[in-house]
């Protein structure tokens, strides 16, 4: 008898301790990996989530840099870890894993199997910009002022994203200007200026800066299929014409394949609450950003559209794999 009471209240022990311990979560800090460098605008989004996520968990969040590899260090990291919800990467997922497969030969990770989606947090518009100095003042004129010019002029851009949606342009209104890349912004903008190029192809977060304080830029469409908020009065390329346009890239959070679903939702959960939160709002609009709250099962189908989408893409803009 005393030996099946025993046996009892082991197996009551430990019915008891498993939901205890998975209810508990999290029941220890939490790794935030960034996959770019300390004081870059990345890191910058990834702090601010990870601080409020701290305060939410009642646990600290601790951000962890591991740039290198345009972002693939650091999410290769990720895929590697153990699966137990304390490591988390908040990242431009559009780009370090929708378009990954494509721009890449080979990747150390696969970007469907290797990870469980959390949910969606943000998302960017491109831009089509001109010199505000120069009288052209909207998409139509920029078009004319190019086809008087040998070859279509040429236009400027630093990433793959501000290419392809360059290209598409180029496509829809039959245009042959030429490609030029640029390893920094500044260095961008100065052609620009110089009329060397004759218009960028940037992030809005960026674009935003050199054309509402500094009125260096003219902003003259956006390439989401949204017009983004913190440019209310420019309109989308879709509304000019161009319908199938909708180049926007997206910040998600993701963490190990294998994760328990638990943790998975308390965290989807609690990204939601500050992503919703007016202050997040607020700290988006500064950089051109709009909220963008989702689900894991909204992610991940989102993630899997975008692969499909973007292999098209880089096909269209001719990017070589590296």
């Amino acid at each position: 008898m005393r030996t099946l009471s025993l046996f009892a209240a082991g197996i009551a022990a430990a019915l008891t301790a498993l939901p205890s311990s998975s209810q508990e979560y999290p029941a220890r800090e939490i790794r935030s990996i960034c996959n770019f460098a300390p004081g870059s605008g990345a890191d910058i989004i990834v702090r601010y989530y990870s601080d409020r996520l701290s305060k939410l968990a009642g646990k600290a969040v601790v951000v962890e840099n591991k740039p290198g590899a345009q972002g693939l260090l650091a999410t290769d990291f990720v895929a590697k870890s153990k699966p137990d919800g304390y490591t988390i990467m908040i990242t431009p997922a559009s780009s370090t894993l929708a378009t990954a497969p494509h721009l890449f030969k080979q990747l150390p990770f696969d970007p469907l199997r290797d990870f469980a989606p959390v949910t969606t947090i943000n998302t960017l518009a491109f831009v089509i910009a001109v010199d505000a100095a120069k009288p052209i003042k909207s998409l139509d004129e920029l078009v004319a002022s190019l086809k008087t010019k040998q070859s279509h002029g040429l236009y400027g851009t630093g990433s793959n994203t501000g290419q392809v949606a360059a290209e598409l342009l180029k496509t829809k209104l039959g245009l042959q200007s030429t490609y030029v890349p640029y390893k920094a912004s500044t260095q961008a903008l100065t052609s620009l200026l110089q009329g060397d190029v004759d218009f960028l192809s940037y992030d809005a977060t960026w674009a935003f800066t050199q054309a509402e304080p500094k009125g260096r830029l003219r902003i003259l469409a956006v390439t989401s299929a949204k017009r983004n908020s913190s440019l209310p009065d420019v309109p989308t390329l879709a509304e000019l014409g161009m319908r199938d346009i909708d180049v926007a890239p997206w910040w998600g959070v993701v963490v190990p394949a294998g994760t328990p679903r638990l943790a998975i939702e308390k965290l989807a959960d609690w990204f939601n609450q500050i992503t919703n939160a007016d202050d997040t709002k607020t700290f988006l609009a500064r950089a051109a950003l709009d909220a963008f709250p989702g689900s894991p099962e909204s992610m991940a189908a989102l993630l899997r559209k975008d692969m499909e989408r973007w292999g098209g893409y880089v096909r269209l803009a001719k990017i070589e794999p590296q």
